[in-house]
């Protein structure tokens, strides 16, 4: 049985400025939780904190930079137990291969899986401390179901989360002895600040809240995995799984449609 969120829990958020962040840190402090809020702007972490700020703390901050993390380090530590940490913080970059650079690769890997990877450096060592007291410890890490496919533009963003999901797995098992969850999001299409750039049909798009109520849900129930909307999923497992062949000639022919 599952005793995450069961009572008020200290949980540090990154990327809670806008999109799914924004809308989890709403979801969570009605639970009455106590949230530690990071973000690279202050301003909108600001106003979130005004609508509860004896619950919500501002920690601004760019997850790769390591400076900054040292910072909010101390925060973390100044706040007592920390009893979940979700690394929401993540970017999306498309690639025009007619006119390729290899930045975009680079931009979606350093914020996406060096940024998660960095913010470890301060979130295990409080995790650890939490489980040392014989309390519930959870690291969840939100990546993406995009990588399930390989979509035409997506190759740094969908490299970017396929690496993500491999981290978090890994860390799953080598941190099971310790008694850490370490619980992996893969949203489809949610509507956020990132979606609204994008010039292609999006099916099964949902709201940012409703995105953030399915987590919630998910964390307290106990899940590992956490993926939705399910018919857009469940789809594209089942694309991934057919021949290789096919999907090399599908993924072909819906980049030459979207071109």
């Amino acid at each position: 049985m599952s005793h995450r969120l069961e009572s008020p829990s200290n949980i540090w958020i990154t990327g809670a400025g806008s999109g799914i962040g924004e809308a989890l840190t709403r979801a969570l402090v009605r639970g009455n939780h106590r949230l530690i809020l990071t973000g690279r702007r202050s301003e909108p972490l600001e106003e979130l904190c005004r609508v509860a700020p004896e619950k919500m703390l501002s920690a601004p901050g760019d997850t790769t930079n390591q400076e900054d993390l040292r910072q909010i380090a101390q925060v973390l530590e100044d706040q007592g137990d920390l009893h979940m940490v979700i690394l929401n913080a993540g970017t999306c970059q498309y690639l025009d291969v007619a006119e390729y650079d290899s930045r975009i690769i680079e931009q979606n890997v350093h914020t996406n899986v060096i940024g998660t990877a960095r913010c470890l450096d301060i979130a295990l060592p409080a995790l650890r401390r939490t489980r040392a007291k014989g309390l519930p410890a959870t690291l969840v890490i939100v990546s993406s179901s995009a990588w399930w496919f390989p979509f035409g533009r997506a190759e740094g963003y969908g490299a970017s989360k396929a690496a993500l999901t491999y981290f978090a797995h890994s860390l799953r098992a080598d941190l099971a002895h310790e008694g850490i969850d370490v619980v992996v999001v893969s949203p489809g299409f949610v509507k956020t600040p990132l979606t609204d750039r994008n010039d292609f049909p999006m099916p099964f798009l949902v709201t940012a809240e409703d995105a953030a109520e399915r987590i919630v849900s998910g964390l307290a129930k106990g899940k590992n995995e956490i993926d939705f909307p399910k018919r857009f999923t469940w789809t594209l497992r089942l694309l991934g799984a057919l021949p290789q062949g096919l999907v090399d000639r599908m993924a072909a022919n819906m980049a030459r449609k979207g071109t």
